[in-house]
């Protein structure tokens, strides 16, 4: 696959099984992007939802 343009897919109406089964079809250097991306957010949220407590 190197070299090749990945081909855009829209997942924005998708399940969540759907999505993540779209993920998993992705090269590694994809899906880590795609599960950092995740994880910051997550992160974030997480953070911004402790603040509001304090």
């Amino acid at each position: 696959m190197e070299g090749e343009v990945p081909k855009e897919i829209m997942i924005e109406d998708k399940t969540t099984s759907e999505q993540m089964r779209l993920i998993q079809e992705l090269d590694k250097k994809h899906k880590g992007i795609i599960f950092s991306m995740i994880n910051i957010t997550l992160i974030k949220y997480s953070f911004q939802k402790n603040i509001a407590a304090v």
